[in-house]
This record gives C-alpha cells, structure tokens and sequence, in this order.
C-alpha cells in the first residue's frame, strides 16, 4: 500500500512538472511568435538569436509530448524542419560568406558605361545578418580622373547595401 501511495505521488508531480514546463514553453512561444515565420528576413544578428530561442523552445514543447501516434511526431518534426529551414539557409549563407541576393551580376555592367575598361575581382557577403561588405576592382584607361568613377561605384554599391566597400583602381 505505501509503494502505491509513493508512485502515485510521483505520477502528480510529473504530471504537474509536464504541465509546467508546457506552460513556461507555450509563453515562450507567445513571446518569439514574431520570430517563428517562415519566410523570415533576417534583418540583424539579434533576429537569427530570436529566431533560434523560438526554436529552441518549440522542439522542447514537442519533446515533452510522450503519448502522441507516431504520425503526429512525424508531422510535427516535418513542421519543425521547415520552420527550422530558413535559419539554416540564412546562418549558413552568413558563415560561408555567400554572395546576397541583393547583390545583381548586372551591376558590374553600368561601369562600362564610364572609361572602365575591365571589372575584376567582384566579392561581397554579409558580414552579419543585414551588413553587407565588398570589395571591386575596376582597371581604368591611363589618364582617366578616376575621383567621378569612384564616386560613381561606391554610390551604385551604397544604393545596393553596401555598408563597408574596398575598391581597387589598376591602370592600363
């Protein structure tokens, strides 16, 4: 009879523990709602962190389910993993230094249209989540005043996003 008493015991404060922890992650996730979209754009570092408690705190609440059908589980991971998607993508882009979709090929073409004679060297990538970097050079005719085409450049690139642009100038 008292092992009885002492499981049920231990049954309650599971049980009270369980709807605890749901609880405090169900206010967490009231709290990042705005953070767990799916098509999210990470404007800074602080959005990826927010996007990552949201979660973090999720696949939590779902570890805590234990009598849910094998289909739900499979469902909800699935759900999980396109929410989690976007995080991957982004992070990733940041940490292998990808090229941002900011950035058009055709911006290179516009400095034809001035006395360059040749781009070479066109780099750019997100520093963090929201700053773009970059660096360019451009190979000039010798004689060329270069001070109008590197006003021109740093304007198209700082019109593109640009915070932090390193431009080279070669004359031929």
């Amino acid at each position: 009879m008292h092992t009885y008493k002492m499981s049920q015991s231990i049954s309650i404060i599971s049980l009270f523990s369980a709807v605890t922890n749901l609880l405090v992650n169900l206010v967490g996730v009231w709290f990042f709602r705005n953070y767990a979209r799916r098509n999210l754009a990470y404007r800074n570092a602080e959005d990826m962190n927010y996007h990552s408690v949201c979660l973090h705190v999720i696949a939590d609440s779902i570890r805590r389910i234990q009598n849910a059908e094998v289909l739900c589980m499979g469902l909800v991971s699935v759900a999980v993993f396109m929410l989690v998607m976007p995080l991957f993508k982004a992070t990733g882009g940041v940490l292998l230094q990808m090229a941002p979709p900011s950035i058009p090929s055709s911006a290179n073409e516009q400095m034809f249209k001035t006395d360059v004679t040749e781009v070479g060297e066109t780099r750019f990538w997100e520093l963090v989540p929201g700053y773009l970097v970059g660096s360019l050079s451009l190979q000039l005719k010798m004689g060329v005043d270069d001070q109008s085409i590197r006003l021109f450049v740093h304007g198209l690139y700082h019109d593109l996003g640009v915070q932090d642009f390193t431009l080279q100038i070669n004359y031929v």
